[in-house]
């Protein structure tokens, strides 16, 4: 590696001309451009361990002392992530709720980041607030949401979530939780078992403790039983409890579920409570004709958390609280020591959640809405959904593979042997760790990531497709994998007490 005096040549050891940041910056496209093109016929992950991309690091090396050529450190950058990754934007990654990023989202972050604004005060990022203000709206528009609500970006789900139940937290409780704290306070919250972890980190960070949420049971399709929460709302307030928010979830983590959003709305305008709608994976799918109609729902809603990083194909991070009042975010987060002078009348994002310095994260989201379009989100949104019940359909076609669920764009399913009869407890869990080390042997074989689920107590594998380049021919090549995979496997682990006596002659 050359070795160069970035102070001599440049006045600053970080500094680079204009003629030097072109090249570089042509270089790096061309080799992105490449990888681009190349990802359908690369594997999705390498099975690789801990070790193994450490050493391709060469992690134990010490801090460097000197500086190096720029264009050697960004080539080797771009040899360590594209051989040692696992790819999300791979047509045949449907593991988590994580997208393809589109290409125009990867230009936003270098464009952001040269111009680098500071989007927590207005002075500091005038058109990058502006820009997300807009953004904003055109994302409550595509669900449904008052487009007059406050909002605002955050690093994703978890983030989005815990925004809203702060607000909801101060604007429920009753006293100023803000000066005062929750000493002695019962606040109770309640959501499905379904619901994502972000609610226990949520109680904790916001000082609720994790004993404070109710999980409600859920239905046979796994959507929050109304009747369930009816009745710990009215069993809390006789315990002199305070209830005082309900979650629902437009699209579960592991089977795409839609709470009954609509019912749980009225209950809450019936015992006066803050209703927010985890909508981070499905809320977006409010934008097609054919949406489900649960989700109408989410125009009721006190607070919505929606991911651009998930289905409006953004790359990480982005992540979206909406608030229909944007008084309440303000409440929940807005001070004002001396030494700031910012004025009012503009929107400073500082006073609408818990960060100050903010990057620009809404550029890569305001550019992506801008070329595809609503019609275009429609088209792609749909497509993914489609193609996960293609997928669903395809499993009777195998007599190994047993069917669970199928919601949004996620489909659950597991690998069943032919000659073993679900249902007897030592099959079951014969079958639970075949499927978990069936699924590990996908992974790690980068034909195909799925990830998985639980089903009624049950290890299914779990195909989430969020994922602009997945085509019908990826699908069809999914199960055949799964079944021979997984006659592998059996054929191997198989227990003795579950092979099949074959009685000696003789």
């Amino acid at each position: 590696m050359t070795e160069i005096n970035n102070i001599e040549n440049h006045g600053s050891p970080l500094a680079m001309g204009s003629q030097e940041f072109r090249a570089l910056g042509y270089q790096l496209i061309d080799r992105i451009a490449g990888f681009m093109d190349s990802l359908p016929k690369r594997q999705v992950t390498r099975d690789e361990s801990p070790s193994d991309v450490r050493q391709a690091l060469r992690a134990e090396l010490p801090l460097p002392q000197k500086g190096a050529d720029p264009a050697l450190l960004l080539d080797r950058a771009a040899d360590l992530l594209f051989e040692h990754s696992l790819f999300n934007g791979h047509p045949r990654f449907w593991g988590y709720i994580t997208s393809s990023a589109a290409p125009i989202g990867a230009l936003a972050e270098l464009l952001a980041a040269a111009v680098n604004p500071n989007v927590g005060a207005w002075p500091l990022s005038p058109m990058a607030s502006e820009i997300e203000a807009q953004t904003i709206r055109w994302i409550a528009e595509m669900i449904g949401f008052p487009q007059d609500c406050g909002g605002l970006f955050v690093s994703g789900g978890n983030m989005a979530n815990l925004v809203c139940l702060l607000a909801a937290r101060q604007a429920k409780a009753g006293w100023n939780v803000r000066v005062e704290g929750l000493a002695g306070a019962h606040l109770r919250v309640y959501c499905s078992k379904e619901t994502h972890t972000w609610i226990q980190k949520a109680a904790d960070i916001s000082g609720l403790g994790t004993e404070a949420i109710h999980w409600i049971p859920t239905d046979d399709r796994m959507r929050m039983d109304v009747s369930a929460l009816r009745q710990q709302i009215v069993l809390d307030i006789q315990a002199a409890d305070k209830p005082f928010l309900v979650v629902g979830t437009a699209g579960t983590v592991s089977t795409g579920a839609i709470d009954p959003l609509p019912e749980l709305a009225s209950i809450c305008r019936e015992f006066s409570l803050w209703f927010h709608v985890d909508g981070a994976y499905g809320a977006l799918a409010a934008v097609l004709p054919d949406a489900p109609a649960d989700l109408r729902g989410l125009r009721e809603a006190d607070s919505v958390a929606v991911d651009p990083h998930k289905w409006l194909y953004a790359p990480l991070e982005a992540g979206c609280a909406l608030v229909r009042n944007r008084e309440e975010l303000r409440n929940a987060f807005a001070y004002h020591p001396p030494y700031y002078h910012f004025g009012a009348e503009a929107i400073n994002y500082f006073d609408l959640g818990p960060q100050n310095s903010r990057g620009f994260r809404a550029l890569k989201v305001w550019l992506a809405i801008q070329q595809a379009g609503r019609e275009g989100y429609v088209r792609m949104i749909s497509e993914n959904v489609r193609l996960a019940g293609q997928l669903y359909e395809r499993i009777s076609q195998f007599p190994e593979l047993e069917p669970f669920s199928r919601s949004l764009s996620i489909a659950t399913f597991r690998f069943v042997p032919r000659d073993l009869n679900a249902g007897d407890e030592d099959i079951e869990g014969y079958l639970d760790q075949l499927n978990c080390e069936l699924l590990t042997r996908l992974q790690n074989s980068g034909e195909a990531y799925l990830s998985n689920a639980m089903i009624q107590g049950r290890f299914a594998l779990r195909a989430c497709i969020v994922n602009f380049r997945t085509e019908l021919a990826d699908v069809e090549a999914l199960l055949p994998l799964v079944v021979r995979v997984g006659k592998e496997l059996d054929s191997v682990s198989r227990p003795e007490a579950l092979r099949p006596h074959i009685p000696t002659v003789g």
